[in-house]
């Protein structure tokens, strides 16, 4: 009997993601075993490989098999949850590898995790990538956004595959070798909290196109499904005008109406805040994201509350109905369009100065139009504006922020008054709108070159002595405040006396 072919690869943990992007693989012609801990996954995702067109799709039952059908040098991507199943798998696996495979780590893991894991294989003589997959199930199907970044031995030995399988725009394939070390989890990490920051930006301009607009889930559908095909094509505004067209089978009306308004979370966003705050990077957009998840969640005190001031004497009908007075609708539309796109453009601009502050922390060496070149296809975040990034930084390698780019820069100034109109309306109605509010004062802020910022460092000086810093000369300086208020105070008094 003839000893069947290696495969040129191989992928463990047969989920949603692992099973797509195994299709994927086989579907470019890469030849690929598949192994699950549970039997049935191999047998759904082999039965999937012969019903999708025959593909070359090998199933295996145990880890020894597995590993030992794999060509060497062997590449095998593991896509299980992050953690410990991680851990558990490479145990599982490693001890039939050889020195010179590779472990490919497709999951949404914290970088330091994937960094231990790189001495770890190190010292075993494999060779360690973590890889941020991105784009859904869908994406892993056909064609995601792939951020690998650990070891380039280990990357060039799939890179063919991996430019293959990825999702390809008009400049490539939706993949690069990012960087050394953790920083391909880093890089997706942080993708995942522009996705938070996307994501809110978008609910409310729905909540404030719907609920001082007044506009129907149909009339929604259509302006997202517009501006879809303007600056703001987008993966994530064109399933929005898909969202609101879908009717609820279960009783009237659209069914995002019936959805429960609590948004779930993984952790990747939380992560983004945290290393924003470590790093000493303003994300408030993005945090502002995170922050409107937890709320979200209080779902039980949000309408204990809601009774509460009611009761207290809050008229949230009269408050809001006063807003939506004479509101001329048209202008609302195109006012929450340019609102949108500029507030974006603040929630990217966090995302790549956090991506910078890390990648000379660490010394990535992150090509910042590269990353958004390979997020124009394939992943959750893509967008047509992305190329403009790429344009941007390759502009300018070292900009300061995507806000001070002459391009990004004139486009914001002259939408801000329509910002400034939608985020006024919405505070006047009563309706949060905290990622447009946080965006709307990150460029207030940052465009300020002064800012009172002055008085708390005083405040801290007189309080803590801290010191604090002149305009007009060089140096430390620390003043006895309270002593020379008082001495001003007394010689006042004195005078008028």
């Amino acid at each position: 009997m003839a000893t069947p072919a290696l495969s040129h690869i191989g992928l463990a943990g047969l989920a949603v993601m692992g099973q797509n992007l195994a299709l994927n693989i086989a579907e470019k012609g890469f030849p690929i075993s598949v192994y699950n801990r549970t039997a049935s996954k191999v047998d759904e995702t082999h039965h999937r490989a012969q019903t999708e067109g025959g593909l070359p799709l090998t199933p295996h039952y145990t880890p020894r098999d597995f590993v030992l059908s794999i060509q060497r040098p062997r590449s095998i991507i593991i896509l299980v949850k992050a953690g410990s199943p991680v851990d558990q798998t490479i145990a599982a696996l490693s001890s039939f590898m050889e020195p010179g495979d590779s472990i490919i780590d497709g999951g949404n893991e914290w970088y330091l995790n994937t960094e231990r894991r790189i001495e770890q294989a190190s010292s075993q003589g494999l060779l360690y990538l973590g890889m941020g997959v991105s784009g859904g199930e869908e994406g892993a199907r056909y064609g995601p956004s792939l951020m690998p970044g650990g070891s380039y031995q280990a990357y060039s030995n799939v890179q063919n595959i991996l430019q293959r399988v990825a999702a390809q725009v008009d400049d490539g394939p939706c993949v690069t070798y990012i960087g050394e070390g953790g920083s391909g989890n880093f890089v997706k990490m942080v993708h995942n909290g522009i996705e938070y920051g996307d994501m809110q930006l978008i609910s409310e301009a729905y909540d404030v196109l719907k609920n001082i607009g007044g506009l129907s889930n149909s009339e929604l559908a259509d302006i997202f499904a517009e501006w879809n095909r303007g600056e703001l094509e987008s993966f994530l505004v064109e399933i929005t005008a898909d969202i609101f067209r879908v009717k609820d089978e279960f009783g009237e009306g659209e069914l995002v109406d019936k959805v429960l308004d609590k948004t779930g979370m993984k952790g990747t966003g939380k992560w983004t805040v945290q290393q924003a705050a470590e790093l000493s990077i303003a994300a408030p957009t993005i945090a502002a994201s995170l922050d409107g998840r937890y709320m979200s969640g209080l779902k039980e005190e949000r309408e204990s509350a809601a009774a509460a001031l009611r009761e207290a004497g809050l008229k949230e009908d009269e408050q809001l109905g006063g807003v939506k007075k004479g509101i001329d609708k048209k202008r609302l539309i195109d006012d929450v369009r340019q609102a949108l796109y500029a507030s974006k453009i603040c929630s990217y601009a966090q995302g790549m100065n956090l991506l910078r502050a890390k990648s000379v922390e660490k010394g990535w060496d992150l090509n910042l139009g590269e990353l958004a070149r390979i997020w124009k296809g394939g992943c959750i975040i893509r967008a047509v504006f992305l190329d403009r990034i790429k344009k941007a930084y390759k502009r300018n390698p070292n900009l300061a922020s995507l806000v001070v780019d002459p391009e990004f820069a004139r486009e914001m100034v002259q939408r801000q008054a329509a910002w400034r109109r939608v985020v006024g309306l919405a505070v006047s109605a009563g309706i949060s709108t905290p990622g447009m509010c946080a965006s709307l004062s990150y460029f207030d802020t940052y465009r300020r070159a002064r800012l009172p910022a002055n008085l708390v460092q005083a405040q801290r000086d007189l309080f803590g002595a801290h010191t604090y810093e002149r305009i007009d000369r060089p140096g430390s300086f620390h003043t006895e405040w309270t002593k020379l208020a008082r001495t001003s105070e007394n010689a006042g008094v004195a005078a008028l006396n």
